[in-house]
């Protein structure tokens, strides 16, 4: 499949590919950006309604338009991960596992690099020095608690290295603070904070651009947890079977996907900082305090005719920090524990725990064959995961056997609440971990150390091989045949 025709490397046939398939709705009445286009993306996430693509509103220049909820969750009917999925081209009803195995055999594939391209439709505007204007873009307002409005909240960062060994595609959001500066985090444990402290090591602004409507696999690298001095770039390519197409900036040497539908470029200021937030964040709480946070000021803004700005409304999941974020740390997770010759089945950040908590299920055979204890599992998971940004980012780790499909958050709970005995969870007082985890005292946000825990839900028989009793369920309580029987007469019962 071409390029520009390949859902996971352009996001213009990606949301032809939503609306063909009904799980996306263009909504053609006026709709305004401050409130009410938040308040529809909330509804559509926490009702699994289609994505809401706004063609009319009120504020912004005429013939912008804003898709919201661009990897919420669907109904059964037209694929739970549907657009998850499609974001790698995928089928529509794949699921969990099918994705996660997506994402780790790219991890292994020879990585597939850009290919330079001399043009191409985010091009097909541009606007240079006195011509930025920020405002002309519809920029929603998405929380009532909100301290400004957000113009990044599904877009990425481009930033390279000054040694230019090192180009890194990271996801970050950025608040309008005037006609050509924006305000955002760059926190220095995060790649793009380590790049801009080489290049303020040297005294100079580090060159920058975001990408808002990128190529989907690209979206969903940039929020990988890959490692330090890893390039996205690469890996887009081999999740996606071919390379992406990129195109240089109009001022800063950077290389930005050409079929992305809007380009920001400029820099980021050495020392410069102004407030940003308070804003709804990923954990589900708006707190109302603000930080003084870095200023990116563009210089050059080019886009697509009738370009769409994607936005993620953050708060209670599931919504994108979940489906793609949290995702996207699962399989770097999985990975690392594979390679560790851990013996680990899968690895899930149920969307519901808000990336606060990651399962893991065990190969209990495995598991018994190794003849090791609770304790020792559990420092050999600790310290593999805890020690990987993809760990750093998740504070609980639960532990269950391979019988529960960790994916389904209602099997979690029932292990948790019948597996789980109370003196079986392993606390990690001096471990680092991400500051913006709401239950962290203020000094564990401050220095970003504590609050990390792994709970074994494992029984003491399982690390013998055996197991206390048998599930009662469906799946486990009747012969096989007699539960095909049954599925094909479901509706001859008189079920739909």
């Amino acid at each position: 499949m071409a390029p520009h025709h390949h859902p996971a490397l352009s996001f213009r046939d990606f949301l032809d590919g939503l609306l063909t398939a009904g799980d996306a709705v263009p909504i053609a009445r006026p709709v305004d950006p401050e409130l009410e286009v938040g308040a529809v993306t909330r509804r559509a996430y926490e009702t699994r309604s289609p994505a809401p693509l706004f063609s009319t509103l009120t504020g912004g220049a005429p013939g912008f338009r804003i898709l919201g909820a661009p990897a919420g969750l669907g109904a059964a009917d037209r694929g739970t991960y549907g657009r998850l999925a499609a974001h790698f081209g995928l089928e529509r009803h794949s699921g969990p596992r099918d994705i996660l195995e997506k994402l780790v055999s790219a991890l292994h594939a020879v990585p597939v690099p850009p290919v330079v391209v001399a043009d191409g439709p985010c091009k097909e505007n541009i606007h240079r020095d006195d011509d930025v204007d920020l405002e002309r873009f519809p920029v929603p307002l998405l929380h009532q608690g909100d301290g400004g409005r957000y113009l990044g909240t599904y877009g990425f960062h481009i930033v390279r290295s000054p040694d230019g060994s090192w180009t890194n595609w990271s996801v970050g959001r950025t608040m309008l603070r005037d006609r050509t500066t924006l305000v955002g985090p760059a926190m220095p444990q995060q790649h793009l904070g380590m790049i801009r402290e080489m290049w303020r090591e040297r005294g100079e602004p580090t060159p920058w651009a975001m990408v808002l409507g990128a190529p989907p696999a690209a979206l969903a690298a940039a929020g990988m947890p890959l490692p330090a001095r890893v390039s996205e770039d690469g890996y887009v390519g081999a999740l996606a079977g071919g390379p992406v197409e990129v195109v240089r900036t109009e001022t800063n040497g950077l290389y930005v996907p050409a079929h992305s539908e809007i380009v920001l470029e400029g820099y980021i200021s050495t020392d410069e900082t102004a407030p940003e937030g308070p804003m709804g964040e990923y954990h589900g709480y708006l707190f109302p305090e603000s930080k003084p946070q870095p200023v990116f000021h563009v210089q050059a803004v080019t886009h697509r005719d009738d370009a769409v700005l994607p936005v993620c409304v953050a708060g209670v999941p599931p919504e994108e920090n979940h489906t793609i974020w949290g995702t996207m740390i699962s399989a770097e997770a999985l990975d690392l524990l594979r390679s560790a010759g851990l013996p680990v089945d899968l690895a899930w950040c149920s969307y519901e725990a808000a990336t606060c908590w990651m399962v893991i299920s065990v190969d209990v055979r495995e598991l018994a064959a190794r003849r090791t204890t609770e304790a020792e599992l559990v420092d050999a998971v600790a310290r593999v995961l805890f020690g990987s940004h993809a760990g750093w980012l998740v504070p609980k780790v639960i532990l269950v056997a391979d019988d529960i499909d960790i994916t389904d958050i209602d099997q979690v709970v029932w292990a948790l609440a019948t597996r789980y005995h109370p003196g079986t969870e392993y606390c990690f007082p001096d471990t680092p971990g991400i500051p913006m985890v709401p239950y962290l005292t203020p000094e564990e946000a401050r220095t970003g150390r504590g609050g990390k825990s792994v709970i074994s839900c494992l029984t003491p028989e399982q690390f013998l091989g055996t197991n206390r009793g048998t599930t009662a369920s469906f799946r486990t309580s009747y012969p096989r045949a007699l539960q095909q029987h049954v599925i094909d007469n479901w509706g001859a019962y008189g079920y739909r």
